[in-house]
């Protein structure tokens, strides 16, 4: 099938604006590529403080300068259900990369926080930083030259794309990521959405809330709506960075450890050592990344990773905008409803076929490039095939032809929707993105009286305060990550949910971040500049009248351009920059780029040539 033309445009104009700084990052990439293993550039007493604690088997294969060794680098807490079952994993791993010939080292362990347990708390102003501070604590754990590839276990919202970012800064060597699968499915999305919302309005006592909750979130695995850690698993299978069929499969079951075996014995193939040599720099290439906005496009995928995956491509020296997903978007229809796209959960979505059917469904309609490298092989066709055991031993054959659950995976064909799930708007208030595959076509059009705010508290007080009873578009400013973080407002779904359910026509306009879960009320969020920055929404005040328009994929003041002559309004900031060690990330503050060049702080477009365009 020919690549849609659209595609094809978008893939051409990334190659050509990224020439310069992709060919600088596969010229530092390819010099270090070699066919020694990495320990033999060692010196003795370097290399003997590396194996000092090793068994005798391990160190006497370490020293023969022919054997591969893996780095492994994991995210394992026990307190975050996602990260839970990957304590396991590095006992498989190692005693996999050792039958296969190789060896393997516990590298390092990166954080891992849970946004959402931070959410709408202190915590939740580290969270967007904690990227890059998993992917320099990634940097770190591969800075022996001990390693001749990576086995990468990370699930989680900052962890995934943390951990590329980092890997992607050892482009000469070869990265396998591994997953821990979805928790079982709990109560239904339905019910939990009904039950916040009647605790929103006093109906539903914090007893009745917690249980829920807990019926929601019960066991180990990952949170099964389709927010940010699930787009993150997905975007590794379409990017070729995991096991094809990897995914989505539950933790604790055979299939899982079968999976997290092989993705050792994986990585020892595809080490320099081996016959089919390849490093992360020849796989995270343009059209991986063009893959992996199509993937997120198509499955209604978290807003979070029109930051992520700017940032992901910016370490592998290719430069993306939210330009490039808008314009994907007008080709690339929707062909998955998961929660908060639709009832069902990512369980079911697996049942119906999962992963394989979509990238068979989007391969079909020429919406992927298959000529790309994978960790299984070159072509992403390999990821239309499926995992299964046959007497334990671990095989794939080809997935299912048609989804299997249609009011969950459509064909290309008969989409849910011809276009994609995030938009790009543009208009006198900057540039933002929206969500609109949650937001009914009633909804995606709102023009309103601003009501102002500077935290997500005070518009919670004011509903409290019956204060919220007409047409509104939320402006929550100073949410930028200059400012404090760029946290996740998900506190206001409820409020902002039951108010638009009464009949008021409602929006929000942030230069925050609302998260993979964003939902049914429309959301222009990660506004550019943001507040801090001399951006628009710094002179907005109560009752301008604001206009979201999602169809037109505008954002706009209607009133005549003198509003910026006003004086911006003075945020009070001290409260949210200092305690729960929010007084370390001042310097990750200070220098933070723009929400829409990744939000990182590893370099400022201003100044840092690797940031530059």
């Amino acid at each position: 099938m020919a690549i849609h033309p659209i595609v094809q445009s978008v893939t051409d104009r990334v190659i050509d604006r990224s020439a310069d700084m992709r060919g600088r990052y596969l010229e530092r990439s390819r010099a270090a590529y070699g066919s020694k293993v990495e320990r033999s550039h060692l010196a003795c007493t370097n290399f003997a403080h590396a194996i000092a604690a090793m068994g005798d088997e391990e160190k006497a294969r370490l020293k023969q300068a022919s054997r591969p060794n893996l780095a492994i680098v994991s995210s394992y807490n026990d307190m975050l259900s996602a990260h839970q079952p990957l304590g396991g994993y590095p006992a498989w791993i190692k005693q996999a990369a050792f039958a296969a010939g190789a060896t393997a080292q516990f590298a390092g362990g990166v954080p891992a926080m849970c946004d959402g347990i931070t959410q709408g708390q202190a915590g939740m102003e580290l969270s967007l930083f904690s990227r890059d501070v998993i992917a320099m604590s990634t940097a770190i754990a591969l800075s022996h030259q001990m390693f001749d590839a990576g086995v990468f276990l990370g699930v989680c919202d900052k962890i995934v794309p943390g951990l590329l970012i980092g890997a992607l800064s050892f482009g000469h060597l070869p990265a396998v990521f591994v997953p821990a699968g979805p928790m079982g499915t709990g109560i239904s999305n339905t019910e939990k959405a009904m039950v916040r919302q009647r605790h929103a309005q006093g109906k539903a006592g914090h007893e009745e809330l917690l249980e829920s909750e807990t019926r929601s979130y019960h066991g180990p695995g990952t949170c099964t709506f389709y927010g940010t850690a699930n787009s993150n698993q997905m975007l590794m299978e379409i990017m070729g960075l995991h096991l094809p069929g990897s995914a989505f499969v539950p933790p604790s079951t055979a299939l899982r450890e079968a999976l997290t075996r092989a993705a050792a014995r994986r990585a020892v193939q595809i080490t320099a050592q081996g016959d089919e040599f390849t490093p992360i720099a020849e796989v995270i290439d343009e059209k991986a990344v063009i893959n992996g906005i199509v993937g997120l496009l198509a499955t209604g995928g978290s807003t979070n990773h029109t930051l992520h995956l700017v940032a992901i491509a910016r370490a592998a020296g290719i430069v993306i905008d939210w330009d490039d997903f808008s314009d994907l978007s007008t080709a690339v229809p929707l062909l998955a409803r998961v929660y908060p796209n639709g009832v069902a959960d990512i369980n079911h979505f697996q049942a119906a076929g999962g992963m394989s059917v979509v990238i068979a469904e989007l391969l079909g309609a020429g919406l992927l490039h298959d000529d790309v490298r994978t960790i299984a092989g070159p072509g992403l066709e390999r990821y239309t095939r499926v995992p299964f055991l046959d007497h334990g031993t671990l095989s794939w054959q080809e997935g299912p032809a048609d989804s299997l659950d249609p009011n969950i995976i459509r064909p290309a064909a008969r989409p849910f929707s011809p276009e994609g799930g995030l938009k790009r708007l543009q208009g006198n208030l900057g540039r933002a993105v929206i969500k609109v595959s949650a937001v009914h076509p009633e909804h995606r059009v709102v023009q309103a009286p601003a009501r102002v705010f500077d935290s997500q508290d005070a518009l919670l007080q004011a509903y409290n305060e019956g204060s919220l009873a007409s047409d509104f578009v939320a402006v929550i400013r100073y949410q930028g990550p200059q400012a404090n973080g760029m946290p996740e407002l998900h506190k206001l779904t409820p409020v902002l949910s039951l108010l638009q359910d009464q009949g008021l026509k409602v929006a929000l306009l942030t230069d925050g971040r609302m998260s993979g879960a964003s939902g049914k009320v429309p959301a222009a969020i990660h506004a550019s500049p943001e507040a801090l920055a001399d951006g628009p929404l710094a002179y907005l005040q109560d009752g301008d009248m604001i206009r979201i328009d999602a169809v037109e994929g505008r954002m706009d003041v209607l009133m005549p351009e003198s509003w910026r002559e006003r004086t911006p309004s003075n945020a009070k900031l001290e409260s949210a920059q200092a305690g729960f060690g929010r007084e370390l990330f001042a310097s990750a503050r200070r220098h933070a780029t723009g929400a829409e060049s990744g939000a990182t702080f590893f370099g400022h477009a201003d100044h840092d040539p690797f940031f530059q365009r």
